[in-house]
């Protein structure tokens, strides 16, 4: 029935999820595989209150005290089982964002974030989804790091020590090539717009959707005339137009924007001042197509939508670069897991007093960030009985008025948080009363 498949669903979930984590001794598998449904069971209450008891709560700090407990320990066979996808093509949603804990708190180990001012680390994370639909899979690799303060150099020794955005090509090693009958494609924003990271994607037989801003970067069009990326553009037909719905923001109304769209062969040449990487690989030019996007008849005092997409795929039709586009599009779920592991989960405000424990415990949340983002995505079964979907956000404190609109994912989260309480009790009561 529904109270046993809930009930049962955090419990199996988390066994299938941790229970092949290597972490040195089978009883500290067993400890992360209950200490996962707990925090499954309730993702943004802090340790206490998701372990229920003095007991548990202290074999979960002990938990992330052993060395053999680091986060690629707890996320790899979660990340493993996502990669085993083969028959299709599936987007690889990649983005880095920063973990804050705040200047005033004592913990030790962290460095600094934002423009300086505060304290954390950083995840890059790619997460795994199906091409043509929004179906999440999970994570397919994922790396913690700290930011140094860089001393002021020169460009060319600068290229020669390690640099923050090398995190973009460990990640995408990490996940590898695709397997044979499968399609890898990373889609990533302006910041991995870097021919190291296109290198990394050659090399590991991978495509690529990545936003562009440098538009005066010099390129090669397949005659081998030589334009900026930007030129390159203003010579191409307009190859297809679309309308999209702008909602409103703070400085300009909602709006129905008028689209255009040009596409072009291009081949971007490798930089002169190589780095390491790059002198190794030797790969020094690498093929590839653009896809831009710009709105006409813009309103008066309304900035118009503009964006340049660099990507592995030949396009001869508007139909293929809506192919491209719309998988970009999809980018946003990687800022929805975000969310989830932020609001959701409340990483942030875990109060842990050294930068090691508090990276085991983003990797176990990592990965039930993803649970929850896939409950509240409509990937689970009970997704479709819209009527349950508006009791579950009554729990949660929606009052369904007429002009309320849907129910957000935190208020959906909150409304299974207490249901999933109250059919723990129930197991319970059923357990001791027979």
């Amino acid at each position: 029935d529904l109270v046993a498949s809930l009930t049962l669903d955090v419990d199996q979930w988390a066994e299938q999820t941790f229970g092949e984590c290597q972490l040195g001794d089978t009883r500290r598998t067993k400890r992360a595989v209950k200490l996962a449904a707990q925090a499954a069971t309730c993702p943004d209450g802090s340790t206490p209150r998701q372990t229920e008891s003095w007991a548990d709560c202290k074999a979960a700090y002990r938990l992330f005290d052993e060395d053999d407990v680091s986060f690629e320990a707890l996320c790899e066979p979660h990340w493993q089982s996502t990669r085993c996808r083969t028959e299709s093509t599936w987007l690889l949603i990649g983005d880095t964002t920063q973990v804050e804990f705040g200047i005033f708190r004592e913990v030790s180990g962290l460095g600094p974030t934002g423009d300086g001012g505060g304290r954390g680390f950083f995840l890059h994370s790619e997460l795994m989804v199906a091409a043509d639909s929004e179906e999440i899979v999970g994570l397919a690799g994922a790396e913690i790091f700290h930011r140094g303060s860089p001393p002021r150099e020169p460009t060319v020794r600068r290229r020669k020590r390690a640099r923050e955005s090398e995190v973009w090509g460990r990640v995408i090693d990490q996940i590898g090539p695709p397997p044979e009958t499968a399609r890898l494609i990373h889609v990533f924003d302006a910041g991995a717009d870097n021919y190291e990271v296109f290198s990394h994607l050659v090399l590991q037989n991978c495509g690529w959707v990545v936003r562009t801003r440098q538009l005066h970067r010099k390129v090669r069009d397949s005659e081998g005339g030589r334009w900026t990326v930007r030129s390159l553009l203003d010579q191409q037909p307009v190859c297809g137009q679309y309308e999209l719905l702008v909602r409103s923001c703070w400085n300009q109304p909602a709006r129905t924007a008028q689209l255009e769209v040009r596409i072009a062969p291009l081949v971007m040449p490798g930089p002169e001042c190589r780095s390491p990487f790059l002198k190794q690989c030797g790969i020094k030019e690498i093929p590839m197509s653009v896809v831009e996007v710009r709105e006409v008849d813009v309103p008066k005092g309304i900035e118009p939508l503009h964006w340049v997409l660099l990507t592995s795929e030949r396009l001869n039709s508007f139909s293929q670069a809506w192919t491209i586009i719309d998988w970009y599009e999809k980018r946003q779920l990687i800022e929805e897991y975000h969310k989830c592991l932020k609001t959701g989960c409340r990483i942030e405000h875990r109060q842990y007093k050294t930068s090691t424990r508090l990276q085991r415990m983003t990797g176990l949340l990592s990965v039930v960030a993803v649970r929850l983002l896939q409950r509240l995505s409509g990937n689970g079964t009970i997704t479709t009985v819209g009527e349950f979907f508006r009791t579950l956000a009554g729990l949660g404190g929606f009052l369904g008025r007429t002009h309320d609109g849907e129910a957000g994912w935190i208020t959906l989260w909150r409304g299974m948080e207490k249901l999933i309480l109250c059919l723990r009790g129930h197991q319970a009561m059923k357990q001791r009363c027979g």
